[in-house]
């Protein structure tokens, strides 16, 4: 008689030890539907505070509240068994102090039970990075274009299209690794840009708009699943599901008008 194995998460120091090898998977997601299949080709998890923007409207992220992040990390947590699941950390909730980052980053920890936190932020953010890891926090970088900063980017800008510009994201990649986060997003930036900061630092990279040279990559579900009405250049679409729900809601609507539903074999008896 066979004894089913238990499926195991992946671990942080297992996504921290694929620097140079095989390329990292990840997607976000939100829900623990779309969790419990993204789990099945995913190595990480993102619960991004993106969430703002898709799931609830938000013109960015900026809106996006500590209990709102717990919330759907909660669902996805629930949702999955495999994948590492990261939680990202909203605006406000850890650029005051190394101490207010602890509480929340303990306080989502706890609350979801997800293994991670993610922050944005490079050198600045390099002295808080260090107090959660030396805590016992994994903590992923996010450094480039940083959507928590957009408002004093200007907008979402692709970011190092000046050589002279690269120094400055290079060693913010650098801070944030030496600090001890296990990996750093990579967002918006020039291939050439990537490839320093990916050649420049121990943890993987995972790249979102930055090209195919970093050590992997994630993008935000709805996007290549096509949901989003607005898709960034850079994503490439799956799917197109937003065209099959448009479909499958008109034919419901349709059949509703028409009395054609439900049908004979749809009533209860």
């Amino acid at each position: 008689m066979s004894v089913p194995t238990k499926t195991r998460r992946i671990t942080v120091p297992e996504l921290r030890a694929r620097k140079g090898g095989e390329p990292i998977v990840s997607l976000t997601s939100y829900h623990a539907h779309t969790a419990a299949v993204v789990d099945k080709f995913a190595d990480f998890i993102l619960v991004g505070d993106s969430l703002g923007m898709v799931m609830h409207g938000m013109e960015s992220t900026i809106g996006v509240s500590l209990e709102l992040m717990i919330m759907h990390g909660k669902a996805v947590v629930r949702g999955t068994k495999r994948a590492l699941v990261v939680v990202d950390m909203p605006f406000g909730s850890y650029e005051e102090s190394p101490e207010q980052a602890f509480r929340n980053a303990a306080k989502i920890m706890m609350d979801t039970q997800c293994q991670a936190v993610k922050l944005e932020g490079g050198a600045r953010m390099a002295e808080t990075i260090r107090f959660l890891t030396e805590r016992g926090i994994p903590v992923m970088g996010h450094v480039g274009l940083t959507p928590q900063a957009t408002n004093a980017m200007g907008g979402f800008k692709t970011q190092g299209r000046e050589e002279d510009s690269w120094q400055m994201h290079i060693d913010d990649a650098k801070a944030v690794a030496e600090a001890g986060a296990f990996a750093v997003v990579v967002e918006g930036v020039v291939e050439p840009l990537a490839v320093k900061i990916t050649e420049s630092i121990d943890a993987p990279t995972i790249g979102i708009g930055a090209s195919n040279k970093c050590d992997g990559q994630i993008l935000v579900l709805e996007d290549m699943l096509g949901l989003n009405p607005w898709t960034p250049k850079f994503v490439k679409v799956y799917g197109n599901l937003g065209g099959m729900i448009e479909k499958a809601v008109e034919e419901y609507a349709t059949e509703v008008k028409s009395r054609a539903f439900p049908g004979e074999d749809q009533v209860y008896r």
